[in-house]
């Protein structure tokens, strides 16, 4: 059948479209910091937000942890006079009997009670007595930095960020102070066994209990820790390169961070929108850059510092892998780590939805995480016990749980995501052995807070356990190298923050516990890590610190994007030395 319309009228139809989906629209740009400000998202969260659900959440996060820690004082009180009480009257047959069943059910349950309340403690602090301790921190450090100017010496924000550090110390323990203060007359220490015949009478004792427990703890720790971060060594910049002879052995390390990788051909990422760039096409060409240099010079790592994907879905981790999958030679030695984009994001068009604290949503991010992880390094990250000891390689570790998490990922399910929990979170610190006891060797961190919420996403927290895990597996081998790579910022950059939300709202609320800590060990570690895209190399004292850009959301002005082959060497008395970085430059379109 012919048509009456010439076909050069149907090619000036097809490119007239009044919107070009391929470009894009409005939609695109609804949780980009980068097209919206914060206050507008933040009005938009308080729109939308499912007030319920928020309710419920803080309910199970913190209203119910809070009634475990100031109810133990009551209860074990009561446990203790009904045994004074029985070994008093301990006349009879009958009255041993009692007491032994008391003092058995004492023994045997005081420590899941224990645990219980320990956790609930733990729990409080990760979510309020840290992060209120470093919002107040960063606060007064940003607040004295714009009055004093953008200006100054590097020496004087140091000397600055060091007086804040205590300055915040001592405002959080006056405050933490007063308001035990106020709150201790409603508290109550004593219970008795006829308060459990009217247990909503003690609602309110509990929950006094419980502020005067946690404001007590944060009024003695934010001093701690203000007088810690006063007297630490400050971040500065590197101030040169170390030189190592030609006998010494060396490694050559690329380090990407930060791909966020998308699922659609035309997608836009959640932090730029139509600002930043289309698809994968950059992520293609970084890759194939990288295989061109590892084919003329070889690589020994490829450390991807977190947020392979932008929001953790299926699609995204797919293109990741398929990609690396057409570079072999590559995937073999690449070694990737979670970031809050692969984790934490609840839904990448809507910053106000919340997973309550149990949602499968969560879980299933971090199954689909670690399937990654167990197909790029599988058999070679080993997995630490509770005593730094290896227990296996990842592979190994995770084969009892593979009929669960493939259950899971199938049907979903409350109770199949309740029976993997605690899966994830005890498999890091990951360990990479070198091949040589000397050699060099890949620490993995997961630095993700337990947060469920798309708005606080960003934010970081290294777990005690964790750290005691990598400290005592780093003294047990002692010759052996390390780059410890995380995802999260240690600490605030030396040059002045753009914003108060980036100092804030990204922050490692635990960061410079966690230099300390690794201060021990740094004439032997590098830490890599990414989260910010800020390039940057440094150091805090003795510790030096890699920050990556991200190849694929910070481009030059011309289009292009660039990461570094950073050369790690042994100096002469054995210390790890690091060389000046290859740095790597790859074309691209402008967005």
């Amino acid at each position: 059948m012919n048509s009456s319309v010439p076909e050069s009228d149907y090619r000036s139809v097809s490119t007239a479209a009044l919107l070009d989906p391929r470009e894009g629209d409005i939609e695109d740009d609804a949780t980009s910091p980068g097209q919206r400000s914060l206050l507008a998202m933040a009005g938009s969260l308080l729109v939308e937000i499912s007030l319920p659900k928020l309710l419920f959440a803080g309910t199970i996060s913190v209203l119910v942890p809070a009634l475990l820690l100031g109810l133990a004082p009551l209860l074990a009180s009561v446990w203790l006079r009904t045994v004074s009480e029985h070994v008093l009257a301990i006349t009879e047959i009958s009255a041993v009997l009692v007491l032994i069943v008391i003092v058995a059910l004492g023994w045997f349950g005081w420590h899941p009670v224990f645990r219980m309340v320990e956790a609930s403690f733990w729990a409080l602090n990760a979510i309020a007595v840290q992060p209120g301790y470093a919002f107040s921190r960063e606060a007064l450090r940003h607040a004295v930095e714009l009055i004093a100017g953008k200006g100054g010496s590097a020496a004087r924000r140091t000397r600055l960020r060091a007086a804040c550090s205590l300055g915040a110390g001592l405002l959080v323990c006056a405050f933490a102070a007063l308001i035990a203060f106020v709150v201790w007359p409603s508290s109550r220490w004593t219970g008795q066994l006829d308060d459990l015949a009217a247990p909503h009478h003690l609602i309110v004792p509990t929950l006094a209990n419980a502020v005067v427990v946690v404001c007590c703890y944060l009024a003695v720790a934010s001093l701690v820790w203000g007088l810690a971060d006063s007297g630490m060594d400050q971040p500065l910049d590197l101030e040169a390169f170390d030189a190592v002879g030609s006998t010494s052995c060396t490694w050559r390390v690329a380090h990407l961070s930060d791909l966020h990788v998308v699922g659609e051909r035309y997608g836009f990422r959640i932090e730029s929108g139509r600002s930043g760039r289309q698809g994968n096409e950059q992520l293609a060409r970084t890759i194939a850059r990288l295989a061109a240099i590892h084919a003329a010079d070889p690589l020994d790592y490829i450390i991807i510092s977190g947020d392979m994907t932008d929001a953790g879905r299926a699609a995204e981790w797919a293109e990741f892998l398929e990609l690396l999958q057409r570079y072999p030679e590559l995937a073999v030695r690449s070694v990737i780590l979670p970031g809050n984009h692969d984790l934490n994001i609840v839904d990448r068009a809507n910053p106000a939805r919340l997973d309550l604290p149990f949602s499968p949503g969560k879980r299933l991010r971090q199954m689909r995480c670690l399937s990654a992880m167990k197909m790029l390094q599988g058999a070679r990250a080993c997995v630490l016990g509770s005593n730094g000891l290896v227990m296996g390689t990842l592979n190994e570790v995770l084969a009892p749980h593979r009929r669960q998490i493939q259950a899971f990922g199938d049907r979903g399910g409350l109770r199949r995501g309740a029976e993997l929990r605690g899966i994830f979170d005890d498999l890091f610190p990951m360990l990479l052995f070198p091949v040589q006891e000397d050699g060099l060797g890949v620490a993995i961190l997961n630095s993700n807070a337990d947060t469920h919420f798309s708005f606080t996403n960003a934010l970081g927290l290294v777990s005690a356990r964790q750290a005691r895990r990598l400290e005592s597996a780093m003294a047990r081998y002692p010759k052996t190298r390390w780059i410890v790579a995380l995802h999260h910022h240690l600490i605030e950059y030396p040059m002045p923050a753009a914003s108060f939300s980036e100092r804030i709202g990204t922050a490692l609320v635990n960061g410079s516990w966690v230099v300390r800590r690794l201060q021990a060990f740094a004439d032997r570690a590098i830490v890599m890590h990414g989260h910010r895209h800020i390039d940057w190399i440094g150091c805090c004292g003795p510790l030096r610190i890699i920050s990556a850009p991200s190849p694929v959301m910070t481009p030059g002005g011309d289009g292009t994007s660039y990461f570094y082959i950073h050369h790690l060497a042994t100096g002469a008395d054995g210390q790890l030395r690091l060389l000046a970085p290859e740095h790597v430059e790859v074309a691209g379109e402008l967005p």
